[in-house]
């Protein structure tokens, strides 16, 4: 087994069956071709196997499945394999399984041996395992998490401020404004969940007003803080400052908590005016309303953002969607129409190509194709492929078969899925096992695999 090639397949799902068809196929009751491809190196079906047979009580099956792929020193199948012997009450063959590559310094693998020993015991090793290694910014949090666990907060602490006090300033120019460089660059973060943790919100509070990123995922940890602790006041003023946004939307969430939806509203309001510049706020404004039943007022308010503007591709489709789910397919039509004639008659593929459905819903589906087809991008492998989910989402699946090309790599995926569909497993698999050729390294470093990158 060529380790890194397998690495590559899986970390691209290139030249493999990936979960998304996996599961898929799962769906049609075909699990026997799930078992089949198991054994014959597809590894996503490998590992969906072995969990559907772990969870039917056969636990030696599944770990049998999953053992020539830890075998070969790849750690995403000793992870894996560790997941299963934990859950059969086997910690102890778990953590030996993952400490070697843990030893190695893959860093996955430290953290993931750190809250395996953690959760069976043996919390006091796992922090002394971690706590050379507080720079990163996920085993921090590992480290973090488990000080918490066996009452450690307070050395925690000490670390972190030491980390961000010995911090220098990013460079002698004014422009810096004393900005540094902090590692890790959730150490604040992390030393404010501390606080809180110890009792102490007045401090954490003050700790996250200090740092140089405040939303990390799309959260906001002194929004998020505020609102545990009922501090509206103070919510409400971070969120008329905040230009992310996201103080704005927890806000929102906690006066929707307490009933009051108007409140809600209008707190979005403030933010999503187009003269704001926060579209964003407009479209979490828009959701907002289209949850609460008030779709026709969540349409004029991605209207006014379309208005102001009519070149960001993701404000049109949001409303173009937004006026296809309320049976408005004529008004979207109308209005986009409208901003076509302010940029002069011209749209390209990407401007055009949310008029479809649209279209399809005014008109029908052959309409809307044919209209795909007349535009001067029209053969494009993007526009074929509009073409086929157009197709597909009317149930003409056969039809999607004849439109996408087997030969065109950003086809691949798609058509295997209707292949399934159509029980032709045997052309989907041969079609998705065509392997392109790994492209040459342009990065180094540790890979991220979760967020945030």
């Amino acid at each position: 087994m060529d380790i890194d090639d397998l690495d590559y397949r899986v970390r691209a799902q290139s030249g493999c069956i990936p979960p998304q068809l996996v599961a898929r196929l799962l769906e049609l009751g075909r699990s026997d071709a799930v078992e089949s491809w198991a054994g014959r190196g597809e590894w996503f079906c490998a590992r969906e196997w072995a969990r559907l047979l772990a969870g039917d009580g056969r636990p030696a099956e599944a770990l049998e499945v999953l053992a020539p792929y830890p075998a070969a020193g790849w750690w995403p199948a000793a992870e894996a394999r560790a997941e299963l012997l934990e859950a059969s009450g086997r910690s102890d063959e778990a953590i030996a399984l993952v400490r070697p590559h843990a030893q190695d310094g893959e860093r996955p693998a430290l953290g993931f041996l750190a809250r395996l020993l953690s959760r069976h015991g043996r919390a006091e090793e796992a922090f002394t395992l971690l706590r050379p290694h507080i720079g990163d910014w996920s085993l921090a949090e590992a480290f973090v998490d488990i000080a918490g666990t066996i009452g450690r907060d307070e050395e925690a602490a000490e670390l972190l401020v030491r980390r961000i006090e010995d911090t220098p300033r990013c460079c002698d120019s004014p422009s810096c404004d004393g900005r540094r460089k902090v590692e890790p660059f959730n150490a604040v973060g992390l030393l404010a969940t501390i606080r809180e943790r110890q009792g102490r919100v007045d401090d954490a509070v003050a700790l996250l007003r200090t740092r140089e990123s405040t939303s990390v995922n799309n959260r906001d940890q002194l929004a998020d803080l505020l609102a545990r602790h009922g501090r509206i006041e103070e919510l409400r003023a971070y969120a008329a400052t905040d230009h992310h946004g996201h103080a704005t939307q927890r806000l929102a969430e906690l006066l929707e908590e307490r009933g009051d939806v108007e409140g809600a509203v209008a707190a979005y309001r403030q933010a999503a005016d187009p003269a704001a510049g926060d579209p964003n706020a407009a479209y979490a404004l828009a959701q907002f309303l289209v949850r609460h039943g008030r779709g026709d007022e969540a349409i004029e308010v991605m209207r006014a953002q379309t208005d102001a503007r009519p070149y960001e591709d993701w404000i049109l489709h949001t409303f173009a969607d937004l006026c296809l789910d309320q049976g408005r397919a004529q008004d979207g039509l109308a209005h986009l129409d409208d901003l076509k004639a302010r940029r002069g008659g011209e749209e390209e593929w990407e401007l055009f190509w949310m008029r479809l459905p649209l279209i399809a819903a005014a008109a029908g589906v052959d309409e809307a194709v044919e209209h795909a087809r007349a535009h001067p991008e029209g053969g494009t492998w993007y526009a074929v492929a509009h073409v086929a989910w157009l197709l597909a989402r009317s149930g003409r699946t056969e039809e999607v078969v004849a439109v996408l090309d087997r030969n065109e790599p950003a086809h691949r995926r798609d058509l295997a899925g209707h292949l399934i569909d159509l029980g032709r497993i045997d052309d989907a698999v041969a079609l998705l096992r065509q392997h392109d050729p790994r492209p040459p390294a342009l990065r180094t470093g540790t890979w991220h695999d979760e967020p945030p990158f």
